[in-house]
């Protein structure tokens, strides 16, 4: 009988972007299939429509901040959840067909956040240069190869893939520079608790009214929820209507995080669950900075201890 076959990944391509790159360190897509996307939303509508297992895409990065379309691609249409977060450093080259003088390049093309985080180092070396935006570090690319564009900023591996001749390397303004990326799949049981994860949300507020938000944020700090990243998107709606995405510190399985999800429920418009997920870490990162110790009265003993108490003086036991 024929085997189960191998699980569909597709990423933000095409092929030689750091998506694939931050894909390919993940153990599950050793034996998968791997596909490119043209684009994060035709990725994401791979999954949704049973396409594709899962799709890398990139959620952020250090200096260029959150990746929009991917904000607004999960908080719309049918839901998906995060599996999985990989954190990928990033080293851009600035790459051409042929080895050419920097100083005489005209057009560079380069995915938007690239070009943010390279845009000193440009105007240093190539001060003629017109940064044309693409789609990704791979379309980069792949249109200086196909003669577009006189360079491209693209992946290391991207100028591999295609050929090109890598005319100066690490050209980032920032050397430390940091690109996270989800792994996003059809909604289901999210992986069980590791003691080192995220919860991410998408939370739309009632109305917009003074101490909207702060009512939000007062349902995870009174149950000891850490919040870690809160980034507003417009919904589209009307001006001044946004959906806030935050990542907290913890898992869904936990009292305390369920207790603030029913919290948000019954406070918020809407509160889109986005996964329950383990926290990428540095393999330098101290073990002690890694876990999220509850605080003082907020673990799952104390809130089972807490209900017990609620129990015993409504029944009179007390």
């Amino acid at each position: 009988m024929p085997g189960t076959p191998p699980a569909r990944y597709v990423y933000l391509g095409p092929e030689g972007t750091f998506a694939e790159q931050a894909l390919r360190t993940l153990p599950m897509a050793r034996k998968a299939r791997l596909e490119p996307a043209p684009s994060v939303p035709e990725a994401l509508d791979a999954v949704r429509t049973g396409e594709a297992d899962a799709a890398l895409v990139p959620l952020e990065n250090s200096v260029g901040g959150a990746e929009g379309v991917t904000l607004d691609e999960i908080a719309n249409g049918a839901p998906l959840i995060i599996t999985r977060e990989v954190v990928l450093p990033v080293n851009f080259v600035l790459a051409a067909r042929k080895r050419i003088a920097v100083e005489t390049i005209s057009t560079v093309a380069a995915h938007p956040n690239a070009a943010r985080q390279c845009r000193g180092w440009l105007r240093d070396h190539a001060p003629g240069a017109t940064v044309v935006e693409v789609l990704s570090n791979g379309a980069a690319a792949v249109a200086a190869a196909s003669g577009a564009y006189d360079a491209a900023i693209c992946a290391p591996i991207g100028a591999q893939r295609n050929k090109l001749a890598v005319l100066a390397e690490d050209i980032a303004d920032h050397k430390d520079s940091m690109t996270r990326f989800a792994l996003v799949g059809r909604p289901g049981p999210p992986p069980p608790p590791t003691g080192e994860d995220i919860t991410s949300l998408a939370v739309y507020i009632s109305a917009d009214r003074v101490g909207a938000l702060l009512t939000v944020l007062t349902e995870l700090a009174v149950r000891g929820v850490n919040l870690t990243r809160i980034e507003s998107r417009p919904t589209g709606e009307r001006l001044g209507r946004y959906v806030f995405f935050l990542d907290c510190t913890g898992h869904v399985a936990e009292v305390r995080m369920g207790e603030a999800l029913q919290g948000l429920h019954r406070v918020c418009a809407d509160v889109r669950f986005l996964g329950s997920y383990p926290r990428a870490v540095s393999p330098s990162e101290p073990r002690s900075a890694r876990a999220h110790h509850a605080p003082p009265g907020t673990s799952d003993a104390d809130f089972a201890d807490s209900a017990a108490w609620l129990a015993r003086l409504r029944d009179g036991t007390l």
